[in-house]
């Protein structure tokens, strides 16, 4: 008798983001004369840097002729990537971070899922709450939680994010194993400045614990104060693993791409106390179960590095800051207390009600898509996420609705 893998019941009955599709494709059925605008999953709308679609295209030309076909590419990544990530990413920021220590994947989410793959189901996890459901939900999946009641798994240390903290969660009472940070914060918006991120570095080191730190929105930082890296901070090599995607710096959503930053410094441990190299273990993991990105797709993530593609990419990332600025501006003006939209292209609005009750209200009233943040954890409750992904017409005319329906609301 073929049995399932029972962690996967715990679960509970659907993702975030289908529930929310479900929603709008209901309303949409039965209010087909309505224009939705959507400012609710974190999926951009401009097209790819023209640098990255002529790189795509001569990537493709190559494809066509035998001479200069490309089959079966390193599961790690061309090494014409990962040299460009490592100095333009990091050696040019004072990081330590060498080419061969990073992997090239078809995303961050492939890569926060499956990291824990390579950690025993008996240690004990750290993990915000607001959160990029993901973190959670794959280690349910594993085995290393126990039931979930009253809105939490139980084994799990919650780290709470709120209004007292800036939602950037203090550090854990009791020693943890692994911890997951995202900064920028999905879903808050939130950021981290070097101090506070050393404290985190600081109890990693002293409690033998490793950090998963996903740095996916890391291109949207403008404050030179806040950090873009964890490896910016002295002695992270040895306790953290970072992840990054092209998917928000470059449009990349569709066309897949991030990698994985492994330092061959960083350490995990047997039972006995055996120390063994994480980088050699992930190594093992990613070489068995996949087999790179495709040649043409790398290519153009590597123009995203040239003068040309540096400048593009930024314009775009600028595009969507502006976005946020007149959301969080709007947001602020209606009286309504937020965080995020610096810095960040989320903005974490505190709704004053029931997170999806306030998702139904601009969706009904205003054709508006949010995301509500009960989804993302117990401390979401009562918050809704607005993201500036979409053009700038559409973020205009979405925040007058919104401001008519409030005040239709309220009034």
């Amino acid at each position: 008798m073929i049995r399932i893998n029972e962690n996967y019941l715990k679960l509970k009955a659907s993702y975030l983001f289908s529930d929310i599709a479900k929603r709008v494709a209901a309303f949409q059925q039965t209010h087909p004369e309505r224009e939705i605008i959507k400012l609710g999953i974190g999926d951009v709308t401009r097209a790819l840097p023209s640098a990255c679609i002529e790189a795509l295209h001569r990537a493709v030309d190559e494809m066509a002729d035998d001479d200069t076909f490309h089959g079966y590419g390193p599961e790690q990544g061309y090494s014409f990537l990962r040299e460009k990530i490592a100095r333009h990413d990091y050696q040019d920021r004072g990081a330590d971070v060498a080419a061969d220590e990073i992997f090239v994947s078809d995303g961050a989410k492939c890569d926060t899922g499956n990291i824990q793959e390579i950690f025993s189901t008996d240690i004990k996890i750290a993990i915000p709450d607001p959160v990029y459901p993901v973190y959670l939900d794959t280690n349910v999946m594993a085995g290393r939680t126990g039931d979930y009641s009253g809105g939490r798994y139980d084994g799990i240390v919650y780290l709470e994010g709120n209004r007292a903290n800036g939602f950037v969660p203090d550090l854990p009472t009791e020693p943890v194993d692994l911890i997951y940070l995202c900064f920028p914060n999905n879903p808050t918006g939130a950021t981290i400045d070097k101090p506070r991120l050393k404290q985190w570095v600081e109890f990693a080191r002293a409690h033998k614990a490793l950090i998963l730190y996903d740095a996916a929105y890391e291109s949207f930082i403008r404050d030179d104060a806040i950090p873009r890296s964890i490896y910016e901070v002295e002695g992270a090599r040895e306790v953290a693993i970072e992840f990054r995607s092209f998917s928000k710096t470059a449009g990349f959503t569709g066309t897949r791409c991030a990698f994985t930053v492994v330092p061959k410094s960083c350490q995990a441990y047997t039972n006995t106390g055996a120390e063994h190299e994480v980088h050699a273990l992930w190594n093992r993991r990613h070489t068995t179960k996949f087999n790179s990105v495709s040649y043409p797709v790398q290519r153009a993530a590597a123009a995203i590095y040239g003068e040309e593609g540096r400048r593009q990419a930024k314009e775009m990332t600028d595009y969507y800051l502006s976005n946020a600025a007149v959301i969080r501006r709007e947001i602020t003006a209606l009286g309504y207390d937020c965080i995020g939209g610096e810095n960040s292209p989320y903005i974490w609005v505190d709704g004053r009600t029931d997170s999806w009750k306030f998702f139904d209200l601009l969706l009904e009233k205003a054709g508006v898509v949010c995301t509500p943040g009960a989804g993302f954890g117990k401390c979401g409750e009562g918050f809704i996420r607005i993201c500036a992904f979409n053009s700038y017409e559409n973020v205009e005319k979405a925040m007058e609705r919104i401001r008519d329906a409030l005040s239709r609301s309220l009034g």
